[in-house]
Formats: C-alpha cells, sequence, structure tokens
C-alpha cells in the first residue's frame, strides 16, 4: 500500500474518540461461584456505570444489579472490592448511597445496611453465621478523619454492623478459613500506605462470632504484606515483599516459608480493594507474576513449578474456579483486556472482551520496552511506541512530536496492554513513551522506595531522560516534546514543565498544582502518603512549596491544557483552577476544560470523548500541526 507523505500528527486514522469507547467497557475484578463466573464492567455509554455480570456454564451472560444500581464503593475514594458472590447471591455496594445489597441475577437488590455516611468495602460472606464481614469507612463520627474498623454484617439486614476489630488506621482484606474457625485480615497505621508496611493478622472466631486474640504472622511498617488466602488444609498463604520483591509465602499456624522465591512481583500496590493474583486451583496453586514488564501464569505444585503459556503479556486479576480452571483478565500490546477462563494445560476460552472489534493490525503500534539512564546513574524504563499508519509517512527528513506519558500513583505502572488512547496518538504520527520513572511498581521495593522524598524530582528527571534519550536515537523532534498524565501523572506533568525547558506543550489531566494544599485537604487514605514521598507536613512546609509549581509560575512558559472533574474529592478543582487564573494573568498560553458530574478520573462517554479531541486540539495549535480531524473548540488564552 501506498504511504502519502503528511505531517506527523496530521494523519487520519479509524480510531477515533467515538471509537474508542463506541463499544468499549472497562473488565475487572474475576469471580467464581460453583461454575458461574463473574466479574464487573464499567460502562461509558451508561454514565461509567459499573454492571456485574454473571456468566452461566452454558455461555449465557446476565447483568446482576439492575440499570438503577451502579456496583461501586467509595471506600478509599478508589474503592475495587465493591462486590462478592455465595451461594448464586452477589452482595454489593450501590454507589448512589454506599448501601451494602443483596441480589439474585433477575430480581431486585434488597439493603442489608441503613442509610447514613458510610462506606462498605472487601466483603468476605460467612454462611454459617449468617453474616458478611467487611471493611466499614465511618464518615459520621464527627472526627476530622473517617474511623475505619472491621465490622459484621448480618444476613437478617439493619444497622451499619457490629465491630469486630478497630484500633488501626486502615483494615483491608478479612478473609476466613474454611472450616470458619479463623479469620485473617491486613491492617496498617499512617504514615504507611499499604505498599510501604502492613501487618498480617490472624484471631480465632469465637462461638458468638467475635473474635479473640489476634497473632501477627508477618509484616511491620518496612514490610508490605498483601492478599492473605487460607487454602483448603488450613495453611495461610500471602504476599510479603520482606526480601525485595512480592513474593509468595506460607504460613502453617507456626512458621512463614517461601513459596518460589523469584526477583519477581507477584502484587501490586494495593490502590484498591480486592486485588487477587493467585489462588489454590490447578492442583496446587496458580499464581500471576510479573518481571522485566511482562506477566507470566504459573502452576506450583508439590512436584515443581510450571509456566502455563498463553499468549498474553499483560494479566491482572485471578480466581479459581472449581480445582482445575482459573478465571484471569488477560492482554497484550495488540489484544485488548479479556476474560479468559483458563485450563491447567493452557487451552483457554475468551469469555468476554472489552471491545468486541479492535482497529486493523496495521494501525496498532506495539510496545517496546526500553530502559535508559538517568539522573545519579540511575536506569529507568518505559514503553515506546513509534508512529503507525498504513496510509500516510512522515514528510522527508521530519521527526515526530512525541507524547510522554507520566503515569498515575505515583506509587504505580504503566503496562504494555492494548491502550486504544494510545494509538490514537500514534496512528495520527505522533512517538509515545510510557515512562516507569524511579517510584514506579513491578521492578521491585528498592525502585519502589527510590521516590520516597524525592516526588516532584526523581519522576520530573526520569521523563526528561525518556524524552532526550528518544530524540537522541532520532525517534523524536526536540521541538515538539508534551508531557501528559493524571492524578499524579498530572503533577509531574506541571511540575516538568515549570522547573525544566524540555517540554514544548503539557495537559494535565485533574493534577496536584499545590503539594501543601493535597497535604492538608485530601482524604484519609492518602492524608499521609506525602509525608514519605515528599516529607513531614507542616516540618516540610518549604520543601513541599519549593515542589509546588503553583508557586513557581514565573518560570512557567509551556501552554498548558488543564482538565478537571467538578465532583473530585481527591484532587479538588480549585488545584487547577488556581493555576489557570495565574496562568491567564501572566500571559501563558492555557486552556481549561471543566468537567460537570466527573470525579477523579473521567467515566463519562461523552467526557472521555471531549476530553481527547480537546488534547489533540490542543497539541494541533501549539505544534502547528493540520489536524486530521474536526478540531474540539478549545479557548486557548494568550495564545496568538
Amino acid at each position: 500500500m501506498h504511504k502519502a507523505p503528511a505531517p506527523s500528527g496530521s494523519w487520519t486514522s479509524p480510531i477515533t474518540p467515538e471509537y474508542l469507547v463506541g463499544d468499549g467497557v472497562s473488565l475487572g475484578w474475576p469471580m467464581a461461584d460453583g461454575a458461574d463466573i463473574y466479574w464487573t464492567e464499567g460502562r461509558p455509554r451508561e454514565q461509567g456505570r459499573e454492571v456485574i455480570v454473571r456468566r452461566s456454564p452454558d455461555g449465557r451472560l446476565t447483568d446482576v444489579n439492575p440499570p438503577s444500581f451502579d456496583a461501586r464503593t467509595k471506600a478509599h475514594e478508589y474503592g475495587g472490592g465493591a462486590y462478592t458472590v455465595s451461594g448464586g447471591i452477589v452482595y454489593f455496594a450501590n454507589f448512589a448511597d454506599q448501601r451494602l445489597y443483596r441480589v439474585r441475577a433477575g430480581s431486585l437488590p434488597e439493603a442489608l445496611t441503613d442509610p447514613g455516611d458510610v462506606r462498605f468495602a472487601d466483603f468476605f460472606v460467612d454462611g454459617a453465621r449468617s453474616r458478611i464481614i467487611a471493611v466499614r469507612e465511618d464518615h459520621g463520627t464527627g472526627d476530622r478523619e473517617a474511623q475505619t474498623t472491621l465490622v459484621e454484617v448480618p444476613l437478617t439486614g439493619g444497622g451499619h454492623g457490629r465491630i469486630l476489630s478497630s484500633g488501626h488506621d486502615f483494615y483491608m482484606a478479612p478473609r476466613m478459613s474454611r472450616d470458619g474457625q479463623r479469620l485473617a485480615w491486613l491492617s496498617w497505621d499512617h504514615s504507611n500506605m499499604p505498599w510501604d508496611g502492613t501487618e498480617l493478622h490472624v484471631a480465632p472466631v469465637i462461638p458468638d462470632g467475635s473474635l479473640g486474640p489476634s497473632t501477627m504472622v508477618a509484616g511491620g511498617p518496612e514490610e508490605s504484606v498483601l492478599q492473605p488466602v487460607f487454602a483448603d488444609d488450613g495453611s495461610l498463604y500471602f504476599v510479603s515483599d520482606r526480601t525485595g520483591f512480592w513474593n509468595l509465602y506460607r504460613w502453617d499456624g507456626e512458621t512463614v516459608t517461601a513459596v518460589f522465591p523469584k526477583d519477581a512481583e507477584f502484587a501490586g500496590p494495593a490502590w484498591q480493594f480486592g486485588d487477587k493474583t493467585f489462588a489454590p486451583a490447578l492442583g496446587g496453586l496458580a499464581a500471576i507474576y510479573e518481571q522485566d514488564g511482562r506477566s507470566h501464569l504459573i502452576r506450583i505444585t508439590e512436584a515443581g513449578v510450571e509456566e502455563i503459556p498463553l499468549p498474553f503479556s499483560v494479566m491482572i486479576g485471578l480466581d479459581a474456579v472449581g480445582s482445575d480452571r482459573v478465571v484471569l483478565l488477560a492482554g497484550s500490546g495488540t489484544e485488548p483486556a479479556q476474560m479468559v477462563l483458563v485450563e491447567a494445560d493452557g487451552r483457554f476460552q475468551v469469555l468476554k472482551r472489552a471491545r468486541t472489534s479492535i482497529p486493523d493490525p496495521d494501525y496498532l503500534s506495539e510496545p517496546a520496552a526500553i530502559r535508559f539512564p538517568t539522573g545519579e546513574g540511575a536506569l529507568a524504563y518505559a514503553f515506546y511506541y513509534a508512529p503507525k499508519n498504513p496510509g500516510f509517512a512522515p514528510l522527508e527528513g521530519e521527526r515526530p512530536p512525541l507524547i510522554v506519558f507520566t503515569h498515575g500513583g505515583p506509587t504505580g505502572a504503566s503496562s504494555p496492554m492494548l491502550h486504544l488512547e494510545v494509538q490514537f496518538w500514534t496512528s495520527r504520527g505522533f512517538a509515545v513513551v510510557d515512562v516507569n520513572y524511579r517510584g514506579s511498581t513491578g521492578y521491585g521495593r528498592a525502585f519502589r522506595n527510590a521516590l520516597r522524598g524525592k516526588w516532584g524530582v526523581y519522576d520530573i528527571e526520569d521523563t526528561v531522560a525518556a524524552a532526550r534519550y528518544l530524540v537522541a536515537r532520532g525517534l523524536a523532534d526536540a521541538e515538539r516534546l508534551a508531557i501528559r498524565g493524571g492524578s499524579a501523572g498530572g503533577y509531574t506533568t506541571l511540575a516538568a514543565v515549570a522547573f525544566t525547558d524540555v517540554f514544548r506543550a503539557g495537559a494535565s489531566y485533574f493534577g496536584v498544582s499545590d503539594l501543601g494544599a493535597l497535604a492538608r485537604d485530601t482524604h484519609k487514605f492518602e492524608s499521609h502518603y506525602l509525608d514519605q514521598m515528599v516529607g513531614p507536613w507542616p516540618e516540610a512546609e518549604a520543601t513541599y512549596r519549593a515542589r509546588s509549581p503553583l508557586f513557581h509560575l514565573d518560570r512557567v512558559k509551556t501552554p498548558l491544557l488543564l482538565l478537571q472533574g467538578l465532583d473530585d474529592h481527591v484532587v479538588p478543582p480549585s488545584q487547577a483552577e488556581r493555576m489557570v487564573e495565574a496562568l491567564r494573568e501572566r500571559g501563558v498560553p492555557v486552556a481549561y476544560v471543566p468537567f460537570e458530574g466527573e470525579g477523579h478520573g473521567f467515566v463519562r462517554a461523552a467526557n472521555i470523548m471531549r476530553a481527547l479531541r480537546a488534547e489533540y486540539t490542543f497539541y494541533t495549535r501549539i505544534f502547528n500541526i493540520p489536524p486530521a480531524d474536526d478540531p474540539e473548540p478549545l479557548d486557548i488564552s494568550n495564545l496568538s
């Protein structure tokens, strides 16, 4: 096929904003109940509603929660762990009122808790005692922070549950032994986050359902323990990073032993409740681990460790389906996220794809894993995507504009899953580099901890180093470098344009401009996060101010686009609005796009499309690129 020369960034592409949300859903939280399999679907066309879907053994799919119910919890603000299922009955938290409900497929949900300023998450059904054990986050105590506890909610309904354990700032993952005699859970306290240090406790369950004295099995302020799971024989499996990587361990009631020591990660950062990356299954233990940016599924038995070959580079959530199969969420650089049922020999069946169609492979740029030198002699990592379009080629001698993607968290990671948002850019002639800067997960605790005290330093150094690395290799135009990101990635975007002169454009999605305001005003889960990443507040106030873009606008000359949800309780709209007002007054080109009804992350189809169109319009105007599509109306102040 003949390729027509055209300016990079101006190539027409079938991967449009409408295509991105057209038939797509976000898949999550696979779970099995006997032979039935469940998962959640976030549906942009239904205003971002989360729907629990049941797949029966005959392949029939049924929506469990009816259209007026949205299965999401606000606990920790980031949610997760919003449903569980037992004996064909689904229990879930409803987004609008945060009450706990139960429902059978085809029936109307029935409330189990009373109205109130209370949130529930991470459920475990104790059928023998007719109750649900859950994490409760009580915002109605009158205290500055919500009170988090472990509670039991009777299946007869009413009230807000009876407290089983309290005294720690946070709780997660209550899990009961198969015989119902012991309960395990995780807890931790400020200023730790769950990837810094947690404690794994086990307590006997006494006849009235309350808990006896607990034993701390593992953990501490410098050991992150995650995902406790009891096996049939009563032993307790969990993940710990005590050796520098999140590895699997087993506790037999007396001794903790390593299951499969490896310089690899068997878990990720617990930003949400309910993560599950291993389960007793396939005649042993089925587990997902990540190494060098790629996921692997293994089976661990007494005979040894066997990798189960699958054509997926990314695997996320997992659950056992009976004793001989697992269901997991998987994808690759050319395949979207999909629910997959896997046999022990590697045979698999796709149960649901996040999209019913994907673009022609000729438009898909596959991720190339790169590592590059950065500050202080360190290395950082990224996935590079080259421009790709079967109908177009760059002008002679032209190097493409480059967009540097910065992930959120900042304790998070980029993955090589097929992201059509990335392909939107590469199919129009942009290059993309998705950076895993120091502090990202997937590379061990030392790499993750490198950002402690250095947020606003190392993340900027590494994004700049990635851009310069690609420019030096002729893969990007030094005069057309852009940086963009959401949340913590939005902060890195704003800081990079404030404290360096490398980028010529920036796009911040609900990013932080004032670190001090975030430390003072954010929600409980992250209220001491910055103590680790920046310094203790208010003792380190000078450092917070020194790294806050809002207070260094005299250094900002780079055009900026800020996109913000007006219902965001993690990074309030004032963070963006103060920045926009000040830049307008200073004469810096700036555009602001607010979204009614959106929180920390856009979930509605119309808003997802509008945001992407606005960002494309912004870059084409800043870089003087003829737009491939009809431009989104966008008011860029101070742009001549």
